[in-house]
């Protein structure tokens, strides 16, 4: 099969790394009737042999350079530590297969230009998964805030306060490393909501940030990220970003504009109120991101919405997932540009190396330097 010629045949996956999200993957692979899982590959021969016993796989590898040379496999899903991301990818795109990449896109931005490189390079279609872009509450937002219905956006928040256990940085060596992992509470758990900040409010211009190792041992990253940014149409607003916060709280944006408001929390629609005297709720949300995706006009709709089946604002990482790998196939078969290629997933990492440099030298950061 030659990927992307829209013959019908479904679209031949391959999953590298069996821990961790790539049981997602499979998952929602499994959803989408023009999407086949043939192959698993880990270093880990347990983990993948039950990845691909769970999904009737037969080709099971014991590392990736072994699946990439399988000419029966179209697209690979890199489901590894952050910091191999890169480099497996590019290898992916070089053996002429199409490639999803894990969030984040690596951990530095020189990674991610070798891989945007081969992107271009090769031709073959790269995503890099940022699945909350598609969700319902997202989707209306955005419109929102295309159709200028917020007005001017003047602020804008982001807070991820989770809580993560000792047991969890423990769980694995690679985690809570600045060679693996990339960092702590801002890259790995929080990089969705920075691409989110910055997609429905703008690109960031310049930070200052601090960060801090406090509430766990043993681990190279921060568990607390604070920042102050600065956003590219003007507008103001602060970051957070903890594995600190016991219990665990809702992840929450707020958008502030001279029109109106809009909060996502929690993945759903707390509000959307605007001084025109229009109001939304979650639900709402829900039923709007359905009607655009069956057919509506809407600004956003060639970015997420018509491509996205999801129309439950509170739909869980698989359904996500399967919209944005639906996105993926679509793009594929077409030769159009999926929603998030290598540029579009590199933004949040310039965002969050700018923490960590600022953190470290103590003074503000301009970024697109």
């Amino acid at each position: 099969m030659t990927a992307g010629t829209g013959n019908g045949e479904k679209l031949r996956f391959g999953i590298v790394g069996c821990g961790g999200i790539g049981p997602t993957h499979a998952g929602a692979l499994g959803q989408i009737a023009d999407a086949e899982l043939v192959a698993v590959a880990d270093v880990v021969a347990e983990r993948a042999g039950a990845l691909a016993n769970k999904h009737g796989v037969a080709r099971v590898y014991g590392d990736h350079a072994a699946l990439l040379a399988d000419p029966d496999v179209d697209a690979v899903c890199i489901c590894t530590p952050s910091g191999m991301h890169a480099d497996q990818a590019v290898e992916a795109l070089r053996a002429g297969k199409h490639v999803v990449v894990e969030k984040p896109m690596d951990v530095s931005l020189a990674a991610c230009d070798r891989l945007i490189a081969a992107e271009d390079e090769t031709g073959r279609t790269l995503a890099i998964i940022s699945q909350h872009r598609f969700d319902a509450a997202t989707v209306l937002v955005k419109e929102a805030v295309e159709q200028g219905k917020l007005g001017r956006i003047v602020l804008a928040d982001a807070s991820v306060k989770w809580w993560r256990t000792q047991g969890y940085y423990d769980s694995g060596d690679w985690r809570g490393t600045w060679r693996w992992d990339g960092g702590g509470a801002l890259m790995n758990q929080g990089v969705h909501t920075v691409d989110l900040l910055q997609w429905l409010a703008g690109g960031v211009s310049s930070l200052w940030a601090q960060t801090r190792t406090a509430a766990h041992e043993r681990i190279e990253v921060e568990d607390i990220a604070v920042a102050a940014l600065t956003f590219a149409n003007g507008a103001v607003g602060t970051l957070t970003a903890t594995t600190a916060a016991y219990e665990g709280f809702p992840v929450r944006i707020d958008i502030y504009g001279t029109e109106g408001t809009a909060i996502l929390e929690g993945d759903r629609l707390k509000t959307l109120k605007l001084k025109n005297g229009e109001e939304y709720r979650s639900e709402e949300a829900a039923a709007h991101a359905l009607s655009v995706a069956s057919g509506g006009t809407a600004s956003v709709r060639e970015e997420a919405a018509g491509r996205s089946t999801a129309a439950d604002p509170g739909a869980v990482w698989g359904d996500a997932h399967r919209a944005q790998l639906e996105d993926f196939i679509r793009a594929v078969r077409t030769g159009a540009k999926p929603l998030i290629d290598g540029r579009a997933g590199r933004k949040p990492l310039e965002i969050i190396t700018g923490v960590y440099e600022s953190a470290r030298t103590g003074q503000p950061v301009t970024l697109g330097k």
